[in-house]
């Protein structure tokens, strides 16, 4: 790999030459210049990172801002976190990893330390106590997630809204008619963190506008709460033919459940989740689903962030699209009456 040394060499200038040209600092004849472009071209020469922030009066680093915290399912977030860490790799950017524990703090200090050029906040609650100094800062910033009062940020996420109504208008077409939303566990709630609640909102609409019967419900992700939650729906709508699920941990657990007390999938009980689809695929019988989009959503956030550093304005919200995909979970309701079983 060439070397700015090397480029001096070919060029037949010295290396502060030629990294004066490189960066723009210092005037250069157009006829030294023009041989140092020959050579960097013909050498192959590409700047190093470094070498490329100084220059820009950049850092080239992100921030992460990931909320490892009670009621979030570490696996999801990683695979968030992933597509960020790559997709910056793609613009030459490194990323620097934040708790969500920090708040406020947290930003004001990486700002302060010019440590980063931009950031990447996730796990936005409703009322979310970073927003104001988000719209304050000096920093580029961009949401994975919509607080209530969007105006002056730049925000992605999921339909979430929307990715609920699919999964009732799926079961309403196959005739259920008692259906129940099996939710994340209740620190999420207590949070007001914004997908949890989009979903129930979405939950709720789509209910009222079949006319059927929707219950709700926190689910805490260990075998022995699920076995319980479970045990409390069927006592409540002993006739309960549809769950929907948002809450990946208890995917599994909630199969075992359903089996343990004589529901079949989907003959007796149809199942749908949203979650990845590996693990939609993972499960047996195959869950329908609604997947969340981690690798998109994280490619595109980056995306929007770097065009925000090169001065453009890119949209205040992007949502991206629900897809639900029918599996083998779930079914026509069944028409006996099943008030004797749970």
């Amino acid at each position: 790999m060439a070397t700015i040394g090397d480029v001096a060499r070919h060029a037949g200038v010295a290396a502060s030459t030629v990294s004066y040209v490189l960066s723009g600092k210092r005037s250069i004849s157009p006829e030294t210049r023009q041989r140092v472009q020959a050579s960097v071209d013909a050498l192959g020469y590409r700047p190093n990172a470094s070498a490329r922030a100084l220059a820009s009066h950049r850092s080239n680093v992100l921030a992460l801002v990931i909320p490892l915290r009670a009621g979030m399912h570490v696996p999801v977030m990683m695979q968030f976190a992933t597509a960020v860490v790559t997709s910056a790799r793609r613009y030459d950017h490194d990323v620097l990893l934040l708790t969500a524990d920090e708040g406020a703090t947290g930003l004001e200090r990486v700002q302060q330390s010019a440590l980063v050029d931009a950031v990447v906040v996730m796990d936005i609650e409703l009322h979310d106590e970073r927003v104001p100094l988000l719209r304050a800062l000096d920093l580029p910033s961009i949401l994975i997630g919509f607080p209530l009062d969007a105006e002056g940020l730049t925000c992605i996420d999921l339909d979430f809204v929307r990715a609920a109504e699919l999964c009732v208008d799926h079961l309403a077409g196959l005739g259920h008619q008692r259906i129940g939303l099996l939710g994340t566990p209740s620190a999420v709630y207590e949070r007001q963190t914004g997908f949890a609640h989009r979903t129930r909102e979405g939950f709720r609409a789509a209910v009222a506008r079949h006319g059927i019967h929707g219950l709700e419900t926190p689910c805490e992700p260990a075998h022995e709460a699920v076995m319980a939650t479970v045990e409390q729906l069927l006592r409540e709508e002993p006739e309960l033919t549809g769950l929907v699920v948002q809450n990946e941990p208890i995917i599994g657990p909630l199969l075992d459940v359903l089996r343990s007390l004589g529901r079949r999938v989907p003959e007796d009980m149809s199942v749908l989740a949203i979650c990845a689809d590996d693990v939609a695929e993972g499960q047996r019988p195959r869950l329908s689903s609604v997947a969340i989009p981690a690798e998109e959503i994280g490619q595109q956030a980056v995306e929007l962030l770097i065009s925000k550093l090169d001065g453009l304005a890119p949209p205040a919200g992007t949502l991206v699209p629900a897809v639900l995909t029918a599996r083998a979970s779930s079914g026509p309701a069944p028409q006996l009456d099943r008030s004797t079983t749970a």
